[in-house]
Formats: C-alpha cells, structure tokens, sequence
C-alpha cells in the first residue's frame, strides 16, 4: 500500500460520506457535499501525479483508480438526477453514464484481444473530464433553480457533447477490431 493508493481508496470511501451529508436537511449540506466531491476530484489528480512522479504506480492503483473515479461521478450524477428530477438534468448524466459503462467494457474487451493501447485515453477525454467535474461541482453547490445550477447544467451538456465526441473517438480506433474485414 502506497500513498496514491491510499488517495484512490479514500475517493471510495467518500462516496457514503459524500452521499449522507447531500442528504441531510440543512442548509450547508449542498455545499459540503460540492467540497467532498471536489477533494474527491483533486485526490483523482493528486493520486495519478504521486503515482508517476514517486514511481508508485502498481497494478491495484492502475485497476481501482478508473473504479474509484467511475463510481463517484456515477453516485454523484445519480443523486443530482433526483434532486433536480427534471429531464433537462437527467438526459446529459445519462449520456455521461452510460458512456462509461460503453468505454469501460470496450477498453476490457479490447485489453483481452491485447489491443487495449488503441482506446488509451484522448485529450478530448481530459477536456470532457475537467467541464464534468466543474458541472458536477456547481450542480451539487447550489440547488435547482438557481442560476449557478442553471450555468452547472450548461456545463454538463457541453460534457455530454465532449462524452459522445470521445466515445465516437474511441469507437472509431476500436473499429478494426470490432469488425474486422474477413
């Protein structure tokens, strides 16, 4: 056990943590719940960084890393899909949701045919990252209604619009393999 995976795990842990405190009936809860999803984002960041620069990667930490990352934003879209209950939220979280669990099943089919270096990560994959996690954070800031939340919903569609981009990225590389000529 090393620190960046210690920094993964701890993303897992914060997801109950972040969950009950959205949750609670008072008035702080949407913006301490904005701050853990936000240190849950800069551990995502931090872990990778101490992995390379401490040379501290392992192959736990190259497994658990995109589970712990998937797992929070997929909790934390699911509970702004009901709090804001409106299609307007729902459909760009959906898109973001489902796109994982295309690319994640794509990147394990690909890695057992040994082509897994074809769906590495895009830049468009990084830039679709950064106006997620900036969405996500205004999202759970601020409650419905309010024009934050508003300029928050904005941004998730432009990371749902980055989300299709990338995955037709990455369906294009894997395109090949997943229909090969005879």
């Amino acid at each position: 056990m090393n620190i960046p995976n210690i920094l993964t795990l701890s993303r897992i842990v914060m997801i109950p943590v972040f969950v009950v405190i959205f949750y609670m009936p008072v008035q702080w809860s949407y913006l301490v719940s904005a701050a853990i999803f936000t240190l849950a984002a800069v551990t995502d960041w931090l872990d990778g960084y101490l992995a390379r620069k401490l040379n501290q990667s392992t192959p736990f930490g190259a497994f658990l890393d995109p589970v712990a990352d998937k797992l929070m934003v997929a909790v934390a879209l699911a509970v702004l899909i009901e709090e804001h209950a409106a299609l307007i939220l729902t459909l760009p979280a959906t898109i973001i949701i489902g796109r994982e669990i295309v690319i994640s099943a794509l990147r394990e089919w690909m890695a057992e045919i040994g082509s897994r270096a074809s769906v590495a990560v895009s830049y468009i994959g990084k830039i679709k990252t950064v106006a997620q996690m900036a969405a996500i954070i205004g999202l759970l800031a601020f409650p419905p209604g309010v024009v934050q939340a508003d300029i928050a919903i904005g941004l998730l569609y432009l990371a749902a619009g980055l989300t299709l981009w990338s995955m037709g990225l990455y369906l294009k590389a894997a395109w090949p393999d997943l229909f090969p000529r005879k």
